[in-house]
Formats: structure tokens, sequence, C-alpha cells
């Protein structure tokens, strides 16, 4: 998994002369940009090279082997190619560590994010509108292409319900899944042959009214290529309903940014930010302590959206049912099998890490939606590193705005 910042991302390539291009034409975050097909990089123009190094670019983003980037870019060989090498030429033509190697050519490595069906993302319908604009066709075939879109979208539209509904039964049938609407959180077995019992997790969702006085800071802003790393005016403190005030959230409650268990949950959702965009979702990560170097290295790198001091650590109760949730790390992790599994998983992508701030407040995670709509889902961190499962996170903020959607076609029908 890589860094976030766009820079680091494009790097001294042949993609770094057409940063100002990119930005113009909204491809400015990493996740996004990763989503360019080859539609849109002819739309864009992008020579063949270019369209390899951003090939290549995501496939290594992927698997935490950017350090490789230029390296293997400058050898002008496509990805195909390069997958071709032996395992020696890798690790002598381009100084590939033997580890690293392996997990280059491993092609089962995967961070596909679809977009559902139904929607498509900002920079991609600015594409498509730009390439309408410029084809002028006859009035026939813009009706042929109508009744052509529309039938497509309700194909569509039916196999996303069917998908959806077949992830969430997935999720509910999941052994030892606790799933309760609204409120979820992995299971908590009791530690050292039942003589640690867990802590005890709530099982309602927290009403609204403990979460939007919430006093909040900006600490950074969402990422945009070349702004400043950190908000320079310390930000005046805010309530935390101007959050959502007038676009639905998702909340990641971030229990210590150094954490590589936190930093892999904080990178893998900011990787589905397209489908977050097309949803109409910010994601906005909430510290409940303010270690400006550890907000550093947080940001961008493992998280390119807003960033929130929650110092009264109120959203952090909230997900306790008024207490905070924590948990000691001898007992909550040392003698906890799904935290140290938790711990592997999160290892396993290579991620950085340390051990500064304080780590036993659990985290968790809300999807608010706009104005006074409420909280409609919170995931609750049982474990050190348990992480809410994203198909189940998408399903909700899908519902929420597919409900949201139909709620405004009834009033505008109502007042036609």
């Amino acid at each position: 998994m890589g860094s976030y910042s766009v820079e680091e991302f494009v790097g001294d390539g042949t993609l770094k002369g057409l940063i100002p291009k990119l930005v113009e034409e909204g491809w400015d975050d990493v996740p996004t940009l990763k989503m360019m097909n080859f539609q849109d990089m002819d739309h864009m123009k992008f020579t063949q090279h270019q369209k390899d190094a951003l090939e290549l670019r995501s496939y290594l983003h992927d698997r935490s082997l950017m350090e490789y980037a230029d390296r293997l870019e400058v050898s002008r060989m496509s990805l195909a190619e390069l997958l071709t090498l032996s395992t020696s030429t890798l690790a002598t033509q381009f100084d590939m560590k033997r580890g690293h190697v392996a997990r280059f050519i491993d092609r089962t490595i995967t961070r596909h994010v679809p977009i559902p069906p139904s929607h498509s993302f900002p920079a991609r319908e600015r594409t498509l509108s730009s390439i309408s604009r410029s084809t002028q066709d006859n009035e026939a075939s813009r009706d042929l292409r109508r009744k052509q879109s529309a039938i497509s979208s309700a194909k569509q539209s039916s196999k996303q319900e069917e998908s959806t509904d077949k992830s969430r039964s997935d999720v509910i049938r999941k052994e030892g899944y606790v799933f309760k609407g609204i409120v979820a959180s992995e299971p908590a077995d009791p530690r050292l042959c039942g003589c640690v019992q867990p802590p005890p997790v709530v099982d309602s969702v927290a009403p609204y009214s403990t979460i939007e006085n919430i006093s909040v800071q900006k600490l950074t802003p969402e990422y945009k290529v070349g702004m400043h790393r950190l908000v320079e005016a310390k930000a005046p403190p805010m309530r935390a309903s101007e959050l959502w005030r007038d676009q639905p959230v998702v909340l990641l409650c971030i229990r210590r940014p150094g954490c590589i268990m936190c930093r892999a949950e904080a990178h893998q959702l900011y990787a589905r930010k397209p489908v977050f965009d097309a949803l109409g979702f910010q994601l906005i990560a909430v510290l409940h302590e303010q270690i400006e170097q550890e907000v550093r290295d947080f940001w961008p790198r493992y998280w390119g959206g807003v960033v929130v001091l929650d110092q009264g650590k109120d959203f952090f109760k909230a997900l306790g049912g008024g207490d905070l949730l924590k948990d000691k790390f001898l007992t909550g992790f040392v003698f906890n099998p799904r935290a140290i599994a938790n711990y592997k998983r999160a290892k396993s992508t290579g991620l950085d890490h340390n051990f500064r701030g304080e780590g036993e407040i659990k985290g968790g995670l809300f999807v608010v939606g706009h104005g006074k709509t409420g909280i409609a889902y919170q995931f609750i961190e049982t474990n050190f590193g348990d992480w809410a499962p994203i198909g189940e996170v998408i399903d909700i903020c899908s519902q929420f705005q597919n409900e949201w959607s139909a709620q405004e076609e009834s009033v505008q029908r109502g007042s036609g």
C-alpha cells in the first residue's frame, strides 16, 4: 500500500508533467487516478508510455512497492513485459529485494474498486461530459442512446440490488459475526481460558443527540495536489454537526494514527474514495489526541480525507454507550487471538508503524446522514484491529443514498 500523495505516486516519471491537466480534469487524488480506464486516458491524450506508467504505478501502489516505480518506469517496459522477467533478472537489474520480488510477481493481490453500477464518480462524469459536448449527433441517434441507456440502467440496477442482497446475507451468515441492523461488531471471546472477559459492547446505536454537539477541530483539509500538508492557522473549534450539515459522512474513529492496524484500516477505506464520491459521502478521520508529527506522518500517506480532533473523546464515548471502550495491551492484545490475527493481517500490508500515543482507547466507525438525518450505522472495535467490513459500509451508504434520492423525487413530484 503506497502513499496517497499524488506527487509521490507519479514520482519523477512521465506522468509528472501531466499533474496540472489531471487536476483540471478532476483526477486529483490517487484513488481516483487509479480508476482511469483506457477511454479516460485516450480523452486525456496519454501516450502509450504514459498509459504503461499509470498501469505500472497502480500495480506497485497496491503492493507497497512504490520505491521501485521510477527505476521500473525508466526501463520503458510495460507491466506485462516486466512480469515475464525471471526473479533473478528483477533482483539484479532493478535491485529488487527477494521478498519484494515475490510480492511483485504475485498476481493474486488485487484491490480493484468497483463503482456501484447505477453511479459514476465525478472525474469520469466530467470526462464523459466533455466527450459529449465535442460530439455532434442527430436527434434520432440521441433518442436511441437514451433508450439504450434506460434499458442498461434498469438492468444494472437490478443486478446491483441482487448483489447487495447477497452481500448483506453473506455478512449476516458469517460465523460469529454480530449484526444488529445499524450496530455491528466482531465477536470478542473470553481470554486465558475464560479468566479474562472482554469489555461489554453496546447493542443499540448511539443517539444522534450524543454526537451533534461534539466540539471538534479541523487538523487537515481533504488532500488535493500541491496543498499545504497541514492547516497552517489553528482552526477554531466547531460543532460536529457542521461536518455533515450538507453532505452525509463516514467517520472513522482512529485509536492511534501510528498503529499499523489503524493505518491499514484507514488506507483500505480511503482506497474506496471513488465509490464514496459516487455515493455522495465524505470520508473523515477522527483522532482523540493531537501529536503533530503523527498527523503529518498519517496524512496524506495513509489517509487523504479530512482529519479532525475530538479532544473530549466524545465520539469514542458514543461508541461505548457513554463510556470509553478500553483494553490493556496484555489482556486485550497478547492474550487475544483475534487481535493477534488482526495484527498479522495489517502487518502483511508492509506498512510502517510506531508506538507513540495513547493506544488503549478503542475506535470504530459511524455513517451519519446529512442534516439531522441521524446515525445510519456504527461499527465498534471490539478487538484491537477490528475493521468495519467495507462491503457492509458501502451497502449502508448505497441504501441511504437510494432512499434519500427516492424521497427527493417524491417531494419534487408532490410540489409539481
